[in-house]
């Protein structure tokens, strides 16, 4: 054997044309040369979690007897976007009418209409566009996991509002419209990561003056102090998500975790030198809406003193 294992997933089809026979599959197993995915189906053991779940999907839609689109959270997955609570344990596949069949235990089954112009290959994969793929989360997913993916598709340019405003159009009084409208009246493609977005959605809830996002502090000279990522102007009041992320892309080179801590600290003094509030929270307080709120209104009250 000396053709190289192809990247993704290998599908037994494939590695038969490859050369490979079921034996040698079952010995690069045996090895922990390759995982077993499914029937049929194999991965590089040392591939990461995001690989694994675009071979599932591949693999699974390749095992299908009847085609269709990969859809819904499955698109989101090979398309790269970020989700928030969406199950993965099925495969969303959507067939245009008159299509029939049944969902089973690797695939759930939609039947809708998808234009030609709604679709896109990835992974050579059949797959809704980001487009479609957010208005089609929009329209079954709970509002917050659904803000998630709509912003991030607008903060990496994959779609606009306009153009989910006119997918959303073109479904006409299909199921979830209402509540797809109203995602993508509140998505914002500058909100940067799931922690912001899951944010604007607690503010929202909690019936907060809505914020600015990435908000500039500037020293009387006009240079820059730093940015963040909410603002109330009127109550001088910054807000902060934390999450391990942001301080990840905040190192630099040479630099600890706990520089980038130190420095954070420096550059937050000074915004509350230059008269503002901050307010931090983290992953775990964005399960307790009341304890934001509460550090958010103190703050605010503070910060209209200050004015």
């Amino acid at each position: 054997m000396t053709d190289p294992l192809p990247p993704g997933v290998l599908l037994r089809a494939s590695a038969v044309r490859l050369g490979f026979d079921d034996g040698e599959l079952a010995r690069l197993v045996r090895s922990k040369q390759l995982d077993r995915l499914q029937r049929g189906a194999y991965i590089d053991p040392h591939a990461d979690r995001a690989a694994r779940a675009r071979a599932v999907i591949v693999a699974t839609v390749a095992g299908l007897r009847l085609p269709g689109a990969v859809s819904h959270g499955s698109a989101a997955v090979l398309h790269g976007l970020p989700t928030w609570r969406v199950g993965s344990a099925r495969v969303h596949v959507t067939r245009t009418p008159p299509a029939s069949g049944a969902s089973s235990r690797r695939v759930h089954l939609h039947v809708a209409r998808l234009g030609a112009e709604e679709t896109t290959v990835v992974d050579g994969v059949l797959t809704t566009d980001v487009t479609r793929t957010v208005v089609d989360l929009a329209r079954t997913l709970t509002f917050e996991s659904a803000v998630v993916t709509a912003d991030a598709a607008l903060a990496l340019g994959s779609t606009t509002a306009a153009q989910l405003d006119d997918a959303l159009r073109r479904m006409g009084g299909a199921p979830g419209t209402r509540r797809a409208a109203r995602v993508i009246a509140f998505a914002d493609r500058r909100s940067e990561s799931v922690g912001e977005s899951r944010s604007r959605v607690l503010i929202h809830r909690i019936g907060l003056t809505a914020p600015d996002l990435q908000v500039e502090v500037r020293r009387p000279d006009g240079s820059l102090v730093g940015r963040c990522d909410f603002g109330w102007d009127a109550q001088r009041t910054l807000g902060e998500f934390d999450g391990r992320v942001k301080y990840g892309r905040l190192l630099r080179p040479g630099e600890s975790a706990g520089d980038v801590v130190y420095r954070e600290k420096l550059r937050e003094d000074e915004m509350r030198d230059l008269g503002r509030e901050v307010v931090r929270w983290t992953w775990p307080e964005l399960e307790e809406p009341g304890v934001v709120a509460a550090r958010l209104r103190r703050a605010f009250t503070r910060g209209s003193h200050r004015r």
